[in-house]
């Protein structure tokens, strides 16, 4: 299944792109769902039929789906207390009601993973499309699968929990009471979960569709995006400059908001421009007319090779695409096998590639885009030739 990401600044017209790109798809005949994790049906809205917990048919061949991110949320907190019954009683805690239980902040984007999960494990359709929060929140959002396991391994690494038999036994020699099965188990669950989304973002078949109008806002969203995605190893399909003034906009008001667009778009190489129809799309008419583009089948994944330069300079050099980012805005810190890197208000902590585990730093350099990190190899660990 292709899985298609979408996302842009707030207000750039998202989630009506997310809605003509999978009617588009869906009339040429790709079995198609959409996902949204609007609170509101913004998504219905475009769609011109509404939407909700349950996946509902939009037209020939196009599923829409809005996840109902209370319930979600409520099964989930029910489930815990049923777990960590024995502890709560100890404590003295009273137990929450389902019906008083609201979803935290953050609750939508959580479910819209899950969602993102549990239908590309179905596999019932071809294309997926998902509306995801403005840029900002949708970068969070995408390195939480990864984060998240990161954090339950150093928390609660998993070769501890092959001592269980002796857990009780430990207990005892540490004068300290060892967690509980329970707490293991909702660990090793989640991590499961949490790998899964994680690999639907990782896959090959997976990128991402950038909305913007075109304007100096625009621009800085578009860029900053860029450079996020990259530093996650996703790749842009297109981008798409949404809400565009026709050539005759007048010599009004208009006329200076039409010559921003367009000094934007001889900066956003090849970027597909979308009309503005003078009104909020709605329905399929309207749709239809924005005449968006449709899923871009050769976007390329997001490479970070490793290449081999022992024989002419002494060093294995690791490329890094990270365009837009300045080296200011860079940095770097070796943590035993890990590269911890920052690229302006984005920060990801990658494994090195186990070639470069066995190397110690040897500098960088930030060309075209690119950040190349050259690695020395350790002769204390670095095999010998004869």
């Amino acid at each position: 299944m292709r899985t298609l990401l979408i996302t842009g600044p707030g207000g750039s017209g998202r989630t009506t792109v997310a809605a003509a790109t999978a009617l588009g798809a869906a009339r040429a005949g790709v079995k198609t769902l959409v996902l949204s994790a609007d609170r509101t049906d913004t998504l219905g809205a475009a769609l011109g039929t509404a939407t909700g917990a349950v996946p509902v048919q939009a037209g020939p061949d196009l599923t829409a789906w809005r996840p109902d991110a209370t319930a979600g949320f409520r099964d989930d907190l029910t489930s815990f207390q049923d777990r960590a019954s024995t502890v709560l009683d100890l404590l003295g805690a009273s137990r929450l009601d389902p019906e008083e239980v609201t979803p935290l902040p953050g609750a939508e984007e959580l479910t819209l993973l899950r969602a993102l999960r549990d239908a590309a494990l179905a596999e019932t359709h071809d294309l997926l499309v998902v509306d995801l929060p403005p840029a900002p929140q949708a970068l969070a959002l995408l390195a939480l699968p990864e984060e998240l396991r990161r954090y339950l391994r150093r928390l609660l690494p998993p070769e501890r929990q092959a001592a269980r038999a002796l857990r009780p036994v430990l207990g005892r020699l540490a004068g300290v009471p060892m967690p509980a099965e329970w707490l293991y188990e909702t660990t090793a669950r989640w991590d499961v979960e949490l790998a899964a989304v994680q690999a639907v973002l990782a896959d090959r078949r997976t990128s991402v569709r950038l909305v913007a109008e075109p304007g100096p806002a625009g621009a800085d969203a578009v860029r900053d995006a860029r450079l996020g995605l990259a530093l996650r190893g996703l790749p842009v399909e297109s981008l798409l400059a949404n809400r565009v003034l026709p050539e005759d906009a007048g010599d009004g008001p208009l006329a200076g908001l039409h010559a921003q667009q367009q000094k934007t778009l001889g900066e956003w190489t090849g970027a597909r421009t979308v009309a503005h129809l003078g009104h909020d799309p709605r329905g399929d008419d309207d749709l239809t007319a924005l005449a968006v583009p449709g899923v871009n089948p050769a976007a390329s994944p997001v490479e970070w090779p490793v290449e081999d330069r022992t024989g002419a300079d002494g060093v294995l050099v690791w490329h890094l695409p990270l365009p837009g980012a300045v080296r200011d805005g860079l940095d770097l810190v070796r943590r035993g096998d890990e590269l911890v890197v920052t690229a302006g208000p984005f920060r990801r902590i990658v494994p090195l590639p186990s070639a470069l585990r066995r190397c110690t730093v040897a500098g960088a350099a930030l060309r075209d885009g690119e950040l190349r990190v050259r690695f020395a190899p350790d002769p204390a660990l670095w095999p010998r030739t004869r």
